[in-house]
């Protein structure tokens, strides 16, 4: 027999196995639930601020928040106890990255729904809006974004306030923070002339800080909803987590959270 029988022969045989294996490859690729996995699991996962007074900070080593609320209630219905759930800290940089490499199940973090971002990750419906606010000290000439300038203004890395910024004032020198307090102390220091984030989160600070006040004027309007990852795996936990915001608009719960967490 010549080399070129064995050839096919050979090639033959690889094909067999190759169209086995593919089979078997299917067969066991099946898309596993991530609802049915949190149930298996016995608990949720969920990425949520922990430096963003009213909606996720931490009091005496607990989690507590509006946004941390929200996470309780959805756990209580998928898992009837609202105190079966890990939380992760995330920041506004890598919170989408915690998601997608699967660190948490879904964020919920004072995230605004947008184009960029929907292109990454799925939205649930929104569950609170915001609108972009600058905060100055208490004795500043800034009265509006024209004031700002050529002046040093501070935001979150990653936020969508960073981008807004850019976009309208352009002539604004945008300095980069970590977290709120980082920020919110080199405006106390004079290193920044003003922050410029949501005004639910900024607000916070007008009220338990006399020597900074807040704009009144809103130049953004945003629309804070829970990520999910975009992918098949997470269909059934996106549909139960819309179905628990609209039954939080409906019962009330909503309204109730706004009034204990003094955000109405």
């Amino acid at each position: 027999m010549n080399d070129k029988f064995w050839f096919i022969v050979i090639s033959i045989v690889l094909l067999i196995v190759y169209a086995v294996d593919y089979k078997l490859d299917k067969a066991n690729s099946i898309e596993e639930d991530l609802l049915k996995t949190i149930k298996s699991r016995g608990y949720l996962i969920v990425g949520v601020k922990t430096d963003t007074r009213p909606f996720g900070y931490l009091e005496n080593g607990k989690n507590v928040g509006f946004d941390i609320d929200i996470a309780k209630y959805i756990a209580k219905d998928i898992l009837h106890d609202q105190n079966k759930i890990k939380f992760v800290q995330v920041t506004p940089s890598n919170r989408l990255y915690f998601l997608n490499v699967e660190k948490v199940d879904m964020v919920i973090a004072t995230m605004t729904m947008s184009p960029e971002r929907s292109a990454i990750i799925s939205f649930s419906k929104p569950y609170f809006v915001a609108g972009q606010a600058v905060l100055v000290r208490a004795g500043s000439p800034i009265k509006t974004l024209a004031d700002l300038n050529d002046k040093n203004v501070g935001v979150l890395y990653g936020s969508t306030a960073e981008k807004n910024i850019r976009m309208l004032m352009p002539s604004v020198n945008v300095l980069g923070y970590k977290t709120y307090n980082d920020a919110y102390n080199a405006l106390k220091a004079g290193r920044i002339a003003a922050i410029t984030s949501d005004d639910t989160i900024l607000r916070h600070y007008a009220l338990t800080d006399g020597s900074v006040k807040l704009l009144p004027k809103r130049y953004t309007r945003e629309l804070y909803a829970i990520g999910v990852r975009k992918e098949p795996e997470s269909k059934s936990l996106l549909k139960i987590v819309n179905i628990n915001v609209t039954n939080m608009v409906n019962d009330g719960t909503l309204t109730s959270l706004k009034r204990k967490w003094k955000l109405n």
